[in-house]
């Protein structure tokens, strides 16, 4: 059984930073992708960014330039580092992971950019 804890949100202010951390109970990082989603309260949960197993990454257009999805295979962690942020990006963050035949996802956690 996989699990994925998310750590390193809190409170911040518009135009802070802040790195948002999954890690897993196994290696699972090194052989799926893994995604960072977001959902805010009354929206739907999106896709915010992904990496791969070979550590290809992607983002949704709303972040590009502002959110950096990386990964540390050897202490099983992906991470999210959040710039610029924005009060529209408070929301709160999950991590997933695609396995076989099933996905695994962390209990979320909490980001809000206020002043």
């Amino acid at each position: 059984q996989v699990q994925l804890v998310e750590s390193g949100g809190g409170l911040v202010q518009p135009g802070g930073s802040l790195r948002l951390s999954c890690a897993a109970s196994t290696s699972i990082f090194n052989f799926f992708p893994v995604g960072w989603y977001r959902q805010a309260p009354g929206k739907q949960r999106e896709l915010v960014a992904t990496i791969t197993s070979g550590s290809s990454t992607n983002y949704v257009d709303s972040v590009k330039g502002r959110f950096t999805i990386s990964k540390d295979n050897a202490k099983n962690t992906v991470y999210l580092q959040m710039s610029s942020l924005k009060p529209e990006d408070t929301a709160v963050y999950y991590c997933k992971v695609e396995g076989i035949g099933r996905d695994y996802w962390g209990q979320g956690t909490q980001v809000t950019v206020s002043s």
